[in-house]
């Protein structure tokens, strides 16, 4: 499962749209699941771009809603969770296996945050917002994967770079944030 994150308002002619379309459609083709945020914007567009992959399947896509309506989610979604839990729910989308960031703003800081804290590897994708502002970073000097000599959020300037890369640093990143104990 990837995550892709990123602006949950934009204008049908922002260009982030038609990246979160490709992104989706070749996560699709990878063999990956697409996770969102559920909403509009670069998650719609990711799940509408899934859906368009020749391999795609009932289940490809995934959406984790901050309400507890469904009928909020974008009908590209196959998998509906309303969890209810508001800006909360970005922890669950951020423990994917990998996360793709296509630009975004507050929310989507939060995401790269919370998925760095749970060693994730991250993947931002060159678009205007966060993900242009933290590619090729780090959050902070933490160890995250011992065995990673460049341990930071990987900037990708293509769709299709971007989804090779998270394809790429998945099995690179097995240790996960532990339980709080």
């Amino acid at each position: 499962m990837v995550a892709v994150i990123g602006n949950a308002k934009l204008d049908p002619a922002d260009p982030k749209v038609a990246l979160a379309q490709e992104v989706g459609r070749l996560l699709v083709e990878s063999g990956c699941r697409v996770v969102t945020g559920g909403l509009g914007g670069v998650m719609a567009a990711a799940m509408q771009g899934a859906k368009t992959a020749p391999n795609s399947t009932e289940g490809d896509t995934v959406a984790v809603l901050p309400s507890y309506d469904p009928s909020d989610a974008d009908e590209a979604a196959d998998i509906v969770l309303a969890t209810g839990m508001n800006i909360a729910r970005n922890i669950i989308v951020a423990n994917a296996d990998a996360v793709i960031a296509i630009g975004g703003g507050a929310g989507t800081l939060s995401e790269i945050a919370v998925a760095w804290q749970l060693r994730r590897p991250v993947v931002a994708l060159a678009a205007e917002g966060w993900s242009a502002k933290l590619g090729a970073s780090r959050i902070d000097d933490r160890t995250r994967q011992p065995s990673l000599e460049n341990d930071q959020i990987h900037a990708a300037g293509t769709p299709a770079e971007a989804v090779q890369m998270a394809l790429r640093l998945m099995p690179q990143h097995p240790r996960r944030k532990g339980a709080v104990r």
